[in-house]
């Protein structure tokens, strides 16, 4: 079995250079690793290049035009696909080879993702604005409705079937949803997802990313990419906006934790993000969308 590893990357250098270091020791013949940078304007100098199987360079934003790039170029029977801020496991492409083996119900594979330090040390009291794409569903092996793009691979024929990822999603273009939208695609034909607990990847704490404002815009963008490749009816997201409104305001009459209530706060804003695009369509010259 053949693996390919896809780094998608942007402006990361000492992050990208961070995890091939931890990939590089389990590299071989059969395990080939490729990196798709996007939206730079010339091909970063990369460390460690003997190792790297193809650089493909992409100056226009777009995270999954650079993975539909690198998908063409890739000779794998599994394609995995890393983010730049993390590291892996020592044993990581082991486990994934394993997976993909002694599992072949599966086509897909969600990996788990852990924080590479305590999150609560790193961003103090701000931590859980820090939105980190934290996997973690137990020890044991379960099927699973979709997988995380930080940490996922998936069956090179079951992928040439289902077709590339949606280029209107991901970073570059509306933002987020690629992974969402691809798990969808992969049901749909017929194909089952499993969660594979020892594919494990450490994923970076930056306490910058710990910020309200920023938390609250990245979510309602997920609403707005959600509207892209999802079917929602007006009645359907403006109920949701109600429920949304309503446990945001109960968890905090009742003194909820900070961490429900920053849930229910990230809930009103992909509603509020699902919204935007249904008051785009009835915007008049006196007329203003909601801040």
């Amino acid at each position: 079995m053949k693996l390919s590893i896809i780094i998608a990357t942007r402006a990361r250098p000492e992050s990208l250079a961070r995890l091939i270091a931890s990939l590089k020791p389990r590299l071989s013949d059969a395990r080939e690793l490729i990196v798709a940078e996007n939206g730079t304007p010339a091909p970063a100098r990369l460390v460690d290049a003997e190792v790297i199987a193809a650089h493909i360079h992409e100056a226009r934003p777009g995270k999954c035009r650079v993975q539909n790039l690198a998908i063409k170029r890739a000779s794998g029977d599994v394609l995995i696909f890393l983010d730049d801020d993390l590291i892996v496991a020592d044993d990581y492409l082991d486990q994934v080879e394993r997976f993909f083996g002694y599992h072949p119900e599966f086509a897909a594979m969600k990996g788990r993702i852990l924080p590479r330090e305590d999150p609560r040390k790193v961003a103090g009291v701000n931590w859980v604005y820090l939105d980190l794409p934290i996997v973690d569903h137990g020890n044991e092996i379960i099927e699973v409705r979709g997988v995380m793009g930080a940490n996922m691979a998936f069956r090179a024929d079951a992928m040439r079937k289902v077709g590339p990822f949606d280029e209107r999603l991901g970073p570059g273009a509306a933002g987020h949803e690629e992974e969402t939208e691809m798990s969808a695609r992969m049901r749909r034909a017929g194909y089952r997802i499993g969660y594979c607990p020892n594919a494990t990847v450490y994923h970076d704490v930056d306490p910058t990313r710990a910020d309200r404002a920023r938390f609250i815009r990245i979510a309602r963008e997920r609403g707005r990419a959600r509207m892209i490749h999802e079917t929602h009816s007006r009645f359907e997201v403006m109920m949701k906006n109600v429920i949304a409104s309503l446990r945001l305001a109960f968890a905090t009459m009742l003194g909820a934790s900070v961490e429900r209530r920053a849930r229910e706060e990230r809930r009103l804003a992909v509603a509020r993000g699902m919204r935007d695009p249904l008051n785009a369509t009835e915007l008049r010259p006196d007329r203003r969308v909601e801040a």
